[in-house]
C-alpha cells in the first residue's frame, strides 16, 4: 500500500546536509533525494526573527531556479533560534556554544523555521515558530553536553532530542519537529495544497 500522498511523476529534493531534516522527511514514505548547494548565510541587518529564516530559507532555493527540470520539486529549509531580540546562529566553537547555552539558561527563546518549496511554475514558502521554555542549566550540565554531543551543526547550539532537551527544556509551545529544524506537519500540509 502507498503512502496517502503520492508524488509518482515528481522527483523531491530534499537541499540539506542536516541528518535530523533527512530523518523528519523520510517520515513521510515519499521517495526523495538529497542535494545542496553553497549560499551565503547573511542577511540583511534589518530582518527579525522569523524573517531571516525565510529569507535563508527562500536565498536556498534560488540556487535551483535555473536548473529545475519540469518534474523537480526542491525544498529548502533554514532554522534560527532568537532570543533577547537577536539571533543565535551554529556556534564557532565550544566556547560559543557554552555562550549561547548560558545566554538561553533559565530564559524563554524561540526558534523559526523558514521553508521553501520550488517547482519549475510554482514557489511556495512559509515560516513556523515554537516558544522553548529552558530550567536554569548548570555550567558543569552545559560543558558536559557540548564535550559529548557536539552541537556545532545547530542553530543555538543545541539538539532538542538530545541531553540538554532532556533536562533542559521544560516547556514548548508549538512544534517539536519545528525545533528540529523541519515543522514536518505543516510541510505535509503544503505539499498536499502544492499539487
Amino acid at each position: 500500500m502507498k503512502a496517502p500522498l503520492s508524488f509518482e511523476s515528481k522527483q523531491i529534493i530534499l537541499a540539506s546536509q542536516s541528518p535530523r531534516r533527512k530523518e523528519l522527511f523520510s517520515g513521510l514514505d515519499i521517495p526523495f533525494t538529497v542535494e545542496t548547494r553553497e549560499i551565503d548565510e547573511r542577511f540583511p541587518e534589518n530582518l527579525k526573527a522569523g524573517e531571516i529564516a525565510l529569507f535563508l530559507a527562500q536565498e536556498k532555493s534560488r540556487e535551483f531556479e535555473s536548473t529545475l527540470a519540469e518534474n523537480q520539486i526542491v525544498i529548502t529549509a533554514d532554522t534560527i533560534v532568537w532570543v533577547d531580540d537577536h539571533v543565535l546562529n551554529k556556534p564557532n566553537d565550544f566556547e560559543d556554544a557554552c555562550r549561547m547555552l548560558m545566554e538561553m539558561s533559565g530564559k524563554d527563546h524561540e526558534v523559526f523555521t523558514g521553508v521553501s518549496i520550488l517547482s519549475k511554475s510554482k514557489k511556495v514558502s512559509f515560516v513556523d515558530r515554537t516558544l522553548v521554555s529552558f530550567t536554569e542549566l548548570t555550567s558543569e550540565e552545559i560543558e558536559y553536553y557540548i564535550h559529548k554531543f557536539r552541537p556545532f551543526d545547530k542553530a543555538g547550539a543545541y539538539g532538542v532530542q538530545e541531553y540538554i532537551g532532556y533536562i533542559g527544556i521544560h516547556k514548548l509551545e508549538g512544534s517539536y519537529y519545528n525545533v528540529m529544524g523541519l515543522p514536518i506537519h505543516k510541510l505535509y500540509m503544503e505539499l498536499k495544497s502544492f499539487l
